[in-house]
């Protein structure tokens, strides 16, 4: 949380820009002057409270650098295979992910994880490997849409159902899908009847 406030002293208004930092330990939190320090510069702090030392970086968060302010087609993807958007909350900003042949694999994006469809975020309650929607073809030639719980720690909801480890459920376009506290849209492709 930041605040913005003036001091005075000795007659003279000085502008702070105050940031409070919680202790991990014991939740405490201790508040300094963020306008005194640089970007990229790295602070340690020590609680008062249970004398936990612990460090910060300054600066913007390597996912909001990421991130670009930019409008999205939620359609995009609808003449290719498909794709799930992921609802913008506290947590993330709205993304649009494209889905391909065979298993596509969800998760929390952490460096090296081997997972082909991440999802940048800081919900710790999605798992780095959280749930999978397989695209494969029938006999007839449609696209088939199934989704599988990885398994995850938290469950994967396919239309505020919970998917047990051995369910497989055949999406259809529009379907919501939790998966921690971040929702998902599934949109399929607009061509179903695709030759081999």
């Amino acid at each position: 949380m930041i605040c913005t406030f003036a001091v005075e002293l000795n007659k003279k208004q000085y502008n702070c820009k105050m940031k409070r930092v919680k202790c991990p330990k014991c939740d405490n939190y201790i508040v300094f002057d963020e306008t005194r320090y640089s970007d990229g510069q790295s602070l340690v702090f020590v609680c008062s409270n249970c004398k936990k030392e612990f460090g910060i970086r300054i600066g913007k968060s390597k996912l909001s650098e990421k991130h670009e302010e930019k409008t999205l087609d939620e359609d995009a993807y609808k003449k290719d295979l498909g794709s799930v958007t992921v609802v913008e909350n506290v947590f993330t900003y709205k993304q649009v992910i494209p889905l391909e042949m065979g298993e596509n694999e969800f998760g929390r994006y952490i460096q090296g994880t081997g997972i082909n469809k991440p999802i940048e975020t800081r919900d710790p309650s999605i798992d780095t490997y959280h749930c999978c929607i397989t695209v494969k073809r029938s006999k007839a030639g449609r696209l088939q849409y199934i989704l599988r719980d990885a398994p995850s720690d938290t469950g994967t909801f396919h239309m505020n159902e919970i998917l047990k480890d051995r369910d497989r459920v055949l999406l259809a376009d529009g379907d919501i899908i939790t998966i921690g506290a971040t929702t998902l849209i599934f949109r399929a492709a607009t061509e179903t009847t695709l030759s081999p």
